[in-house]
């Protein structure tokens, strides 16, 4: 992870300057506080003044708030009703396991080395070093590496479901603005407008995100975490009391689907909970950081409960006409045009500090091999090229559920559920890891590899499937 510089992740506004990982996270991660994702480990700032054990858990809960929660009541219905619930509360379970074998593990490498922290990457290196294998001890920075990959992998996959985000809201608002009106009660069929293609909003947004990324200072960037916590929270606050009222009838909701959605699910959901990154960077701001396995568990299980509720409520509002996100599924009112407009404000604020997490990895190591003439020039060409990059691959998968789907999969789970577990053994198995604890580790893993593959090959599958077009339209006709 990039060294020690001080930010905040999208996460809060509080005075916790973590380090950008996953979404901010701990780079990862999504979307990292309100912003989602997922999620990025910011570079620890200053330790000055530690956190509360209060603060911390609003952090905690902020980080996992950001675009994943708004594809969860999709996610169920490609689960069921009932294994939607309760896969997400396993799913819960689980991930909350890995943070607290994460946590572990960094405590004893930081009480062993005599550090005062370690992130995800020194963890899972020094983790190999303690393997009783020889080839793992002697490759131990190849663990470092691998978890940064996936950081960035990650990170630039949270940047592309921003995009897709953006461009699908605003299509819509744009769309229904002729019969946008203030009763957001009154039966009417939504009368839509003929625009452009999503991918063309894509590309509009390409200037701004380029500005964006110029900022590189963190004191400038948490600045655009409060902005992006604001509105997020106040959009996420009137969606959810819109979902809550007047509940269809669901006896036609089916309990259970097919292996082919659920792993579709698997893929959203793993992207919404993947905060892994987040959890060290947390723990070392703590006045007290003894409290933080009780605030670990008790913001996991808020968390849980969040996103279980927003899931099946949403799923159960709108029944078998959920979209991607749910912000597209809302009435034809200025009320819920502007929660997807302050949605919008807050994923282009967030936009910047998912990016930071990648760029600190990979810029950095590139202009230290270049004159200082031309470090600048690098610096801004490196830059410029990865915003192209996530913005080319949003217009090839332009469709949310799908971008979610594949992030989760392919990157999410290996830092959730594929790494901590293995990274257990290899700490511990020297000492004497008991059989059970093995197997449990082993069973975990060899689940988030499954999740890995099955979930990637479907998401692909669908996007490449004939009768299934790579886009599709963002309109809504709305019947109240």
């Amino acid at each position: 992870m990039p060294g020690t510089k001080s930010a905040r992740g999208p996460q809060g506004a509080v005075d916790l300057k973590l380090d950008l990982r996953s979404p901010l996270k701990s780079a990862k991660n999504k979307d990292s506080g309100f912003l989602d994702g997922r999620p990025s480990e910011l570079p620890v700032l200053e330790k000055t003044n530690g956190i509360t054990a209060f603060q911390a858990l609003i952090h905690m809960v902020k980080c996992n708030m950001g675009t994943g929660i708004l594809g969860l009541p999709l996610a169920v219905k490609n689960a069921g009703l009932l294994i939607g619930p309760l896969s997400l509360l396993a799913m819960g379970l689980i991930t909350w396991h890995c943070m607290h074998i994460l946590v572990r593990c960094a405590q004893r490498f930081c009480h062993r080395l005599n550090k005062p922290f370690m992130d995800y990457g020194d963890t899972v290196m020094h983790g190999l070093e303690a393997s009783p294998n020889t080839w793992l001890r002697d490759h131990a920075h190849w663990g470092r590496h691998m978890v940064s990959f996936f950081l960035i992998v990650t990170q630039m996959g949270f940047c592309c479901v921003y995009i897709v985000f953006l461009a699908d809201n605003l299509k819509q608002v744009v769309e229904v603005v002729n019969s946008t009106s203030s009763n957001c009660h009154y039966n009417e069929t939504v009368i839509l407008t003929p625009t452009i293609d999503s991918r063309l909003y894509m590309l509009a947004f390409l200037p701004i995100l380029m500005l964006l990324v110029l900022f590189r200072n963190l004191r400038v960037l948490s600045i655009f975490s409060m902005l992006a916590n604001i509105s997020m929270l106040v959009s996420l606050i009137i969606t959810a009391q819109y979902i809550a009222k007047d509940i269809p009838d669901p006896s036609q909701l089916p309990l259970v689907t097919s292996w082919k959605t659920y792993s579709l699910f698997f893929g959203t959901a793993i992207f919404s909970f993947e905060s892994i990154g987040f959890v060290l960077p947390l723990e070392n701001k703590m006045k007290d950081s003894r409290r933080f396995p009780a605030i670990l568990s008790l913001g996991m299980a808020i968390i849980t409960a969040l996103y279980i509720g927003f899931g099946v409520l949403g799923y159960l509002q709108f029944q078998n006409n959920i979209k991607a996100s749910i912000t597209l599924n809302l009435p034809n009112c200025w009320l819920y045009q502007s929660v997807k407009l302050l949605y919008i404000a807050g994923i282009l604020f967030s936009y910047a500090l998912q990016f930071y997490v990648p760029a600190e990895i990979i810029i950095p190591s590139a202009i230290s091999r270049v004159s200082k003439r031309w470090a600048l020039l690098l610096d801004l060409s490196i830059r410029f090229t990865m915003v192209c990059l996530t913005c080319i691959l949003a217009i090839l998968i332009p469709r949310l559920d799908l971008v979610l789907s594949l992030v989760g999969s392919v990157s999410s789970s290996a830092l959730a559920l594929i790494f901590p577990p293995l990274l257990e053994i290899t700490t511990y198995y020297s000492e004497g890891l008991s059989p059970l604890t093995i197997v449990k580790d082993a069973l975990i893993s060899i689940l988030g590899f499954v999740g890995f593959v099955v979930g990637t090959y479907q998401a692909l599958d669908e996007l490449i499937q004939p009768g299934h077009p790579v886009t599709f339209s963002n309109s809504t006709i709305f019947i109240q």
